[in-house]
């Protein structure tokens, strides 16, 4: 049984006031205030860092920084524990500090220079034992003095295994986590997509779902889906649905088969707690229930799977004065409290007000590898991008190559890269199998053996791997041809099962180009909402006032512009709605008008007194904060258009977010003690994937007025709304 220090007896040195640190270069002489400041300017600029003012303003200044933090201390460092905005050492921090202290006090007086020599030249055995005794504060500090050959090199060396129903991170090994995400979670092409992807030799690592609908019904429904499929077909993996910790501990209660338990994580509190509503204790209680009650328990040594990606912290205005490099190595010194059997890293998913381009994406998936391996985590890779970013495929595949050759565990299978759900673009199993093939690795051991048996693979008496007679061909698991078309029929941007050798036929890849054309495009639509029938709609501004600052800066679509903000007076009505175009006004030109009359009518036959509908262009999804302050809004119904997916349909995609307002004390107090942060001002539900591909808007309209209603009888939302719906 493993056991976690209490938070109470990780011993962390007293915060001290912040320094100066100064150094000359040719007579410029350079000076940075606390050592937040001297680590954001010793990276590599990129977009979070430079909108949060802590990226170097030109690369002499980098380097200065550079050369101070080389000359530094792990002592130094570890006796300056970074604090929050109030001085506090929150717990995200606290439990950073819990290492191997005999192995720090080894290394603690070497300058970081020194040890970043050390680890050049050291063995894969004394690499992974001075790991032990950083912080992340460490990891990240060495990180920015690494150029990428050393980043490759010393993350090389190590190569953390994890077990469950197999031993990944064995070396010669190159995993996959097998994603098949459907907009609407149809079970049919879900399946289709669990099919090609176990023909292409991908999943070994787990099967794992993001749920479009993140409810306990769903969940379950999911998680018996993905066992019944991988039972049949006696699959040696582990499943999993990404749903928050406490639904997907709903569903372990109710006896579903919840095997690899998911969490997404932060690097610092604020948003652990206040945005993904997660604390310490939480992860506690979950690593200690899936340890008595998991379904792999007595089988798997390690159950816990985490995400992580630099930049949620600054995108959400919550990094604490930390650079997103820094943020991000704490998470991996938070997630290895909890002896997870796989980490990836999804830098890139944000966009472009995180990582700008294809140079800052593959720089930062570098950095991100390297510290998660050296703070001893079986770090897997997913180099994603988005298509309102200056990012693109041709980067995202050198990204995973420069991370193959750096020994990632593993990588995302997404079919033909397009995520049909989250609508981003990640490895595909064409692209696991090509990297299998360029850097002479395999699938797990006990999956490889699954594989050969099935034609997928053929064993040569060498003891190479190579594709075999069933490779990349689904329909060996499903009875019959009529069948597979079935499922077919519920899989959108199905641009083709073709296959030429390990990458996919031309004819497809030229459909998937085009298609990712069109939805790039939608990008760029201007917002142009035509009359509603019955429906009189205001226009408001937000504080972004071009696209390319819409784009760039999150923040500035968060709130209203205060002009505006001014001349608003509190209106106290139950529902205020909100529409945007978000990332796609594509998508609210082809909802909004069907939906939105759904949507009136259902919340007036519910005697709900409504605000006159709001169209707010370039906003995001905060921004029902802004205006349910300004109206004093029981609940703001924001319907905002999402960033375009992997075809042309997929670019009309749009979400309804539900904020709902604690206004009551007694609500309140409920609301703290459910989620843990005493500071929580509103609770979210969301439908998602609103189109004709996923669920259609007039459907949504009713569904989205059903949920409002519940939120206000129960006045709760979110993760606590759900908690409510299954006590009855």
């Amino acid at each position: 049984m493993h056991a976690s220090t209490p938070l109470s007896d990780i011993r962390v040195p007293p915060p001290r006031p912040d320094e100066t640190y100064t150094t000359t270069t040719l007579d410029r002489r350079f000076s940075f205030t606390g050592l937040k400041a001297l680590l954001g300017a010793a990276d590599l600029s990129k977009a979070g860092d430079r909108v949060a003012g802590l990226a170097a303003p030109d690369e002499v200044t980098r380097e200065a920084a550079r050369a101070i933090l080389s000359d530094l201390t792990l002592r130094h460092l570890y006796e300056r524990p970074l604090t929050d905005n109030q001085g506090r050492v929150d717990s995200v921090m606290r439990v950073n500090y819990d290492i191997d202290h005999a192995q720090f006090e080894a290394v603690a007086d070497l300058t970081l220079g020194a040890l970043k020599d050390r680890l050049i030249a050291a063995t894969p055995d004394d690499v992974s034992a001075i790991g032990r005794g950083l912080t992340g504060v460490m990891a990240a500090a060495l990180a920015k003095l690494m150029d990428v050959h050393e980043l490759i090199l010393v993350a090389r060396k190590l190569k953390p295994s994890a077990k469950a129903r197999t031993l990944t991170g064995v070396r010669g090994t190159l995993s996959s986590r097998l994603q098949p995400n459907h907009p609407a979670d149809n079970p049919d092409g879900i399946a289709a997509l669990i099919y090609t992807g176990l023909s292409m030799g991908t999943g070994d690592m787990l099967i794992g779902i993001n749920p479009a609908i993140d409810t306990v019904d769903n969940v379950d429904a999911l998680l018996r889906l993905t066992d019944r499929i991988r039972s049949e077909l006696d699959v040696p993996t582990q499943i999993c649905v990404l749903s928050h910790v406490k639904t997907q501990l709903a569903c372990l209660e109710r006896g579903a088969p919840v095997e690899i338990l998911f969490q997404s994580l932060a690097g610092t509190e604020r948003v652990l707690t206040g945005e993904f509503d997660c604390t310490v204790e939480l992860l506690d209680r979950a690593y200690a229930e899936m340890e008595q009650r998991g379904a792999l328990a007595g089988v798997a040594d390690n159950w816990m799977y985490f995400e992580t990606g630099q930049g949620s912290e600054v995108s959400y205005g919550k990094h604490e004065g930390m650079d997103m490099t820094t943020c991000e190595a704490l998470c991996y010194g938070l997630a290895r409290r909890w002896r997870p059997y796989m980490v990836n890293n999804v830098t890139g998913f944000i966009g472009p007000e995180t990582h700008l381009d294809n140079f800052e994406m593959i720089y930062a998936n570098l950095q991100d590898h390297f510290m998660g391996k050296l703070l001893g985590l079986p770090m897997g890779m997913a180099p994603c991008y988005t298509l309102h970013s200056r990012t693109g495929i041709e980067g995202h595949q050198m990204a995973t190559q420069l991370l193959a050759a750096a020994g990632a565990n593993f990588f995302m299978d997404v079919y033909l890269t397009a995520d049909r759900m989250l609508a981003y673009f990640d490895t595909s199993g064409h692209d696991d199998q090509t990297l299998r093939e360029v850097h002479g690795l395999k699938p797990a051991p006990e999956y490889l053996r699954w594989a050969v048996a099935r034609g997928i693979f053929v064993a040569q008496p060498d003891g190479s791997v190579e594709r075999g007679p069933n490779w990349g061909n689904p329909r060996i698991f499903v009875p019959s041809d009529g069948e597979w078309r079935r499922l077919l029929e519920s899989l959108p941007a199905a641009h083709g099962h073709d296959n030429a050798g390990p990458r996919p036929a031309n004819h497809v890849s030229r459909r998937l180009r085009a298609n990712l054309a069109v939805a790039r495009e939608a990008i760029h639509a201007e917002l142009d909402l035509p009359p509603v029938e019955g429906v009189t709609l205001r226009r408001l501004r937000t504080a972004a006032t071009t696209k390319d600052a819409h784009l760039n800066d999150p923040e500035l679509g968060t709130r209203l512009d205060e002009a505006i903000r001014r001349h608003l007076s509190p209106e106290h009505v139950d529902v205020q709605i909100v529409i945007s175009d978000g990332l796609s006004a594509e998508a609210i030109h082809h909802n909004v008008p069907d939906m939105l009359p759904v949507l009136m009518d259902g919340l007036r036959a519910r005697d709900l007194r409504i605000g006159q509908p709001i169209v707010a262009p370039l906003g995001r999804v905060k921004l029902a904060e802004s205006v349910a302050d300004a109206l004093e809004s029981r609940l703001v119904i924001m319907l905002i258009g999402e960033r375009p997916g992997g075809d042309a349909l997929a670019s009309r995609s749009m979400s309804a977010y539900m904020a709902y307002r604690i206004g009551d004390e007694d609500v309140r107090e409920l609301a703290v003690r459910f989620s843990g942060n005493p500071d929580i001002r509103y609770e979210y539900t969301v439908v998602s994937n609103i189109y004709a591909g996923g669920l259609p808007p007039l459907e949504a309209g009713s569904v989205v007025a059903e949920k409002a209603a519940r939120i206000l009888t129960l006045r709760a939302a979110g993760n606590r709304l759900e908690s409510l719906l299954q006590q009855g």
